[in-house]
Protein backbone atom coordinates (compact mmCIF):
# COMPACT_ATOMS: atom_id res chain seq x y z
CA UNK A 1 0.00 0.00 0.00
CA UNK A 2 2.85 2.44 0.75
CA UNK A 3 4.09 2.04 -2.46
CA UNK A 4 1.57 3.56 -4.16
CA UNK A 5 0.96 6.39 -1.76
CA UNK A 6 4.35 7.76 -1.58
CA UNK A 7 4.56 8.43 -5.19
CA UNK A 8 1.20 9.49 -5.10
CA UNK A 9 2.32 12.00 -2.82
CA UNK A 10 4.97 12.82 -4.76
CA UNK A 11 3.60 13.47 -7.76
CA UNK A 12 0.53 15.76 -5.99
CA UNK A 13 3.51 17.91 -4.52
CA UNK A 14 5.72 18.68 -8.08
CA UNK A 15 2.30 18.94 -9.75
CA UNK A 16 1.42 21.52 -7.14
CA UNK A 17 4.57 23.46 -7.27
CA UNK A 18 4.03 23.16 -11.49
CA UNK A 19 0.48 24.56 -10.72
CA UNK A 20 1.70 27.77 -8.69
CA UNK A 21 4.37 28.38 -11.51
CA UNK A 22 2.16 28.81 -14.08
CA UNK A 23 0.38 31.63 -12.27
CA UNK A 24 3.84 33.29 -12.06
CA UNK A 25 4.69 36.52 -14.47
CA UNK A 26 8.33 35.80 -15.64
CA UNK A 27 9.47 39.21 -15.64
CA UNK A 28 8.56 39.04 -12.19
CA UNK A 29 12.04 37.20 -11.26
CA UNK A 30 11.97 38.07 -7.31
CA UNK A 31 16.05 39.46 -7.27
CA UNK A 32 18.09 38.88 -4.26
CA UNK A 33 19.09 42.71 -4.66
CA UNK A 34 15.95 44.46 -3.36
CA UNK A 35 15.63 46.15 0.06
CA UNK A 36 19.33 45.87 -0.42
CA UNK A 37 22.17 48.66 -1.04
CA UNK A 38 22.70 49.68 -4.60
CA UNK A 39 26.42 48.17 -6.01
CA UNK A 40 28.94 50.76 -5.87
CA UNK A 41 30.99 51.35 -8.64
CA UNK A 42 32.57 54.15 -10.05
CA UNK A 43 32.17 54.76 -14.46
CA UNK A 44 32.92 57.23 -16.59
CA UNK A 45 30.21 59.33 -18.23
CA UNK A 46 29.63 58.32 -21.82
CA UNK A 47 29.12 61.85 -23.74
CA UNK A 48 32.40 62.99 -21.31
CA UNK A 49 34.98 60.45 -20.47
CA UNK A 50 36.55 63.32 -18.13
CA UNK A 51 33.49 62.75 -15.57
CA UNK A 52 32.52 60.10 -13.41
CA UNK A 53 29.36 58.82 -12.11
CA UNK A 54 28.75 57.22 -8.52
CA UNK A 55 25.18 55.70 -7.44
CA UNK A 56 26.37 57.64 -4.13
CA UNK A 57 25.94 61.22 -6.34
CA UNK A 58 22.32 60.07 -6.28
CA UNK A 59 22.04 60.03 -2.51
CA UNK A 60 19.04 62.05 -1.07
CA UNK A 61 17.02 61.50 -4.32
CA UNK A 62 15.09 58.60 -5.98
CA UNK A 63 16.05 57.28 -9.60
CA UNK A 64 15.39 55.10 -12.00
CA UNK A 65 18.73 53.12 -13.58
CA UNK A 66 18.14 51.99 -16.94
CA UNK A 67 20.69 49.17 -18.44
CA UNK A 68 20.91 49.58 -22.24
CA UNK A 69 22.74 49.05 -25.25
CA UNK A 70 21.87 50.71 -28.92
CA UNK A 71 22.44 46.79 -29.98
CA UNK A 72 19.21 45.98 -28.09
CA UNK A 73 16.00 45.80 -29.99
CA UNK A 74 13.93 45.96 -26.24
CA UNK A 75 15.43 48.83 -25.56
CA UNK A 76 13.81 50.82 -28.48
CA UNK A 77 10.39 49.68 -27.26
CA UNK A 78 10.96 51.31 -24.19
CA UNK A 79 12.94 54.44 -25.30
CA UNK A 80 9.77 56.60 -26.01
CA UNK A 81 8.46 55.57 -22.79
CA UNK A 82 11.76 56.52 -21.45
CA UNK A 83 11.88 60.38 -23.20
CA UNK A 84 8.40 61.20 -22.06
CA UNK A 85 9.35 60.31 -18.63
CA UNK A 86 12.12 62.58 -18.62
CA UNK A 87 9.98 64.81 -19.88
CA UNK A 88 7.83 64.87 -17.43
CA UNK A 89 10.42 65.45 -15.04
CA UNK A 90 9.32 62.94 -12.46
CA UNK A 91 11.74 60.91 -11.76
CA UNK A 92 15.79 61.26 -12.73
CA UNK A 93 16.88 58.46 -14.82
CA UNK A 94 20.51 57.85 -15.07
CA UNK A 95 21.58 55.54 -18.08
CA UNK A 96 23.86 52.42 -17.94
CA UNK A 97 25.62 51.48 -21.47
CA UNK A 98 25.82 47.89 -21.55
CA UNK A 99 28.83 45.96 -23.25
CA UNK A 100 28.47 48.74 -26.24
CA UNK A 101 30.37 50.28 -28.55
CA UNK A 102 31.00 54.45 -27.15
CA UNK A 103 30.14 55.50 -30.73
CA UNK A 104 26.99 53.34 -31.50
CA UNK A 105 25.96 54.76 -28.14
CA UNK A 106 26.40 58.31 -28.73
CA UNK A 107 24.91 57.57 -32.31
CA UNK A 108 21.69 55.99 -30.98
CA UNK A 109 20.87 58.94 -28.45
CA UNK A 110 21.84 61.51 -30.89
CA UNK A 111 19.19 59.82 -33.42
CA UNK A 112 16.59 58.60 -30.60
CA UNK A 113 16.58 61.44 -27.81
CA UNK A 114 18.67 61.07 -24.88
CA UNK A 115 16.08 60.43 -21.90
CA UNK A 116 18.53 60.04 -18.95
CA UNK A 117 20.23 62.28 -16.92
CA UNK A 118 23.26 61.49 -17.57
CA UNK A 119 24.72 57.81 -18.82
CA UNK A 120 27.96 55.50 -17.83
CA UNK A 121 29.90 53.52 -19.77
CA UNK A 122 30.06 49.68 -19.04
CA UNK A 123 32.07 47.91 -22.72
CA UNK A 124 33.26 45.12 -19.97
CA UNK A 125 29.62 44.29 -18.15
CA UNK A 126 31.37 44.53 -15.12
CA UNK A 127 28.26 46.39 -13.18
CA UNK A 128 25.58 44.24 -15.15
CA UNK A 129 26.73 41.62 -13.29
CA UNK A 130 27.01 43.38 -9.31
CA UNK A 131 23.36 44.33 -10.01
CA UNK A 132 22.32 40.65 -11.29
CA UNK A 133 21.61 41.61 -15.11
CA UNK A 134 20.52 38.85 -16.80
CA UNK A 135 19.78 40.96 -20.33
CA UNK A 136 19.11 44.43 -21.06
CA UNK A 137 17.21 46.44 -20.48
CA UNK A 138 16.37 46.64 -17.13
CA UNK A 139 15.54 49.12 -14.55
CA UNK A 140 16.00 49.75 -11.36
CA UNK A 141 14.48 51.83 -8.40
CA UNK A 142 16.67 53.71 -6.12
CA UNK A 143 15.59 55.23 -3.10
CA UNK A 144 17.14 58.26 -1.58
CA UNK A 145 19.56 56.43 0.80
CA UNK A 146 20.73 54.03 -1.97
CA UNK A 147 18.32 50.76 -1.74
CA UNK A 148 17.44 48.98 -4.46
CA UNK A 149 13.69 48.87 -4.54
CA UNK A 150 12.59 47.39 -7.59
CA UNK A 151 13.63 45.70 -10.77
CA UNK A 152 11.79 45.65 -13.96
CA UNK A 153 12.98 42.70 -16.12
CA UNK A 154 12.76 43.74 -19.46
CA UNK A 155 11.12 46.80 -21.12
CA UNK A 156 9.73 49.42 -18.98
CA UNK A 157 5.69 49.10 -20.54
CA UNK A 158 3.20 52.24 -20.07
CA UNK A 159 1.53 49.59 -17.92
CA UNK A 160 3.85 49.04 -15.15
CA UNK A 161 4.93 52.45 -15.32
CA UNK A 162 1.27 53.60 -14.40
CA UNK A 163 0.33 50.39 -11.60
CA UNK A 164 4.35 49.72 -10.60
CA UNK A 165 6.78 51.77 -11.24
CA UNK A 166 5.62 55.52 -10.76
CA UNK A 167 3.26 54.68 -7.79
CA UNK A 168 6.77 53.46 -5.97
CA UNK A 169 8.15 56.38 -7.03
CA UNK A 170 5.76 58.81 -5.69
CA UNK A 171 5.94 56.90 -2.25
CA UNK A 172 9.51 56.51 -2.01
CA UNK A 173 10.01 60.45 -2.62
CA UNK A 174 7.62 61.22 0.45
CA UNK A 175 9.35 60.02 2.35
Amino acid sequence: MMRFILPLVIFLVLAGFLYKGLGLNPREVPSPFIDKPAPIFNLVELQDPSKSFTPADMKGKVWLFNLWASWCVSCREEHPLLLDLMQQNIVPIVGLDYKDKREAAEAWLNKAGNPYLLNVFDVEGRIGIDYGVTGVPETFVIDKQGIIRYKQIGPVTSENLREKILPLVAELQRK
